[in-house]
């Protein structure tokens, strides 16, 4: 027995299973559309008859486009009830500032008019056709293949061959009634695609504005560590060698008079660059430390956890195969090393948790970073302050920052950044 003949039996079943769902769509399809068809006639046509009193007009119209929304919105639940594949939703522009620019982008929305021309004109014909359809063939497979219990009272009981054909044909119409309802339905889903689904260009113009807001928040976020690398160079490095040029120039001028004291001034000098020195590099490694360029972000997570002053584990749950890009890494060490920073300066924390892991939904793998202390919480992302900074970052990378942090405590501070899974199982940016 081949594979055709093994999986046609359970094709036509499956289509069984949806026969009660179809022709409960189908059943009460005519008098949904019936209403949908009065309401918005009625209110559109009183519109337009009006439309010289403008305001009594205008307000039926928009009244009709609305109702004819709602219906359309009713039809795609019905269709999705139906067991239906899904149709993406129109993408309804917002109410712009001021009344003039609402009507003007009402107006001008396409998706109002395909569905006002659907409740009016095509749903109403289509469902008059598809419901009639339904409702004889179903009597004709009742009346049918069960004339045979009521030949007496039809007066063809002796009228064999008539109640033999009747009940064959009946049988016949009963055994392809999942193909005639799920036909029926099926071009109630297409008409609903055509007229109700929203338009291509809607992802795009989606996805241009993501794209637009991602580009604001990365300038914003490297605006703000700009300003804030800037700051720190002033108020550090900066001072240091600003006091280390001044000793250097107070030893020169005492070396001849006064060895000793030179030699002391010498030493302070050194002392500042010492300082200057670790100073430039605390500040290289909120951008990109050699560790995170040679040995990668595990590894630099664990060297900054070594170098904090509140006990840190490092949680890895990245598999052996993950291959993170090196812009990603570099962001989410900065996320880390940051909130590390937080939680040792202002959570008064005794204990830090880090965990990297990688997590799938639908279309998107992505790279998680969530640090964890039990400090006093009630950290809060306020803008211009570091959290608000962070966040505005990960939205530029596409990313989410989400900020946990109760009165307290725990804080949690996790880092979403959004990768792509090859067919190899190693991610790509």
């Amino acid at each position: 027995m081949t594979s055709t003949e093994t999986t046609t039996p359970a094709l036509y079943w499956q289509l069984w299973k949806g026969v009660p769902r179809e022709l409960l769509f189908q059943l009460l399809g005519f008098p949904i559309a019936l209403a949908a068809f009065v309401v918005t006639q009625t209110l559109f046509w009183t519109g337009v008859g009006s439309i010289f009193t403008f305001i009594l007009g205008v307000v039926c119209i928009i009244g009709a486009m609305y109702v004819a929304r709602g219906f359309g919105w009713l039809e795609l639940r019905r269709l999705g009830l139906a067991g239906m594949p899904h149709i993406a939703e129109p993408v309804w522009q917002q109410r712009e500032p001021g009344f003039w620019s609402w009507l003007r982008s009402m107006f001008g929305n396409g998706h109002y008019w395909l569905y006002l021309l659907y409740t009016v004109l095509t749903n109403f014909i289509v469902t008059v056709i598809t419901w009639s359809l339904t409702v004889t063939w179903v009597a004709f497979i009742l009346g049918g293949a069960t004339l045979w219990l009521w030949a007496d009272r039809a007066g063809v009981s002796d009228d064999v061959p008539r109640i033999v054909f009747s009940t064959l044909a009946g049988l016949v119409a009963l055994v392809s009634l999942p193909f005639v309802t799920r036909g029926l339905t099926l071009v109630h889903h297409y008409e609903s695609k055509l007229l109700l689904g929203a338009f291509a260009s809607d992802a795009l113009r989606l996805q241009v504005g993501d794209l637009t807001q991602s580009r604001g928040a990365a300038l914003s976020a490297e605006g703000h560590s700009l300003r804030r690398l800037e700051r720190d160079i002033h108020d550090g490095p900066q001072q240091r060698l600003v006091r280390l040029q001044m000793d250097l120039a107070a030893a020169e001028r005492q070396l001849a008079t006064d060895p000793e004291k030179a030699r002391g001034l010498i030493a302070e000098a050194m002392d500042q660059s010492k300082e200057a020195l670790e100073e430039l590099r605390a500040l290289s490694r909120g951008f990109a430390p050699p560790m995170l360029l040679d040995r990668g972000l595990v590894a630099a997570l664990e060297s900054a956890a070594a170098r904090g002053t509140v006990p840190t584990r490092i949680v890895n749950e990245l598999g052996d195969d993950v291959s993170l890009p090196l812009e990603i890494e570099r962001n989410a060490y900065f996320v880390a090393s940051e909130a590390l920073a937080n939680a040792a300066k202002h959570a008064g924390a005794t204990d830090i948790e880090v965990r990297v892991q990688q997590r799938l939904d639908a279309e998107t793998t992505w790279l998680v970073v969530s640090v964890a202390d039990d400090g006093v919480g009630g950290a809060l992302a306020t803008p211009g302050h570091g959290l608000a900074g962070l966040e505005e970052r990960m939205r530029g990378l596409g990313g989410s920052l989400m900020v946990q942090s109760p009165p307290g405590g725990p804080t949690i501070v996790s880092a979403q950044l959004p990768l792509a899974l090859s067919m190899s199982g190693s991610v790509q940016p």
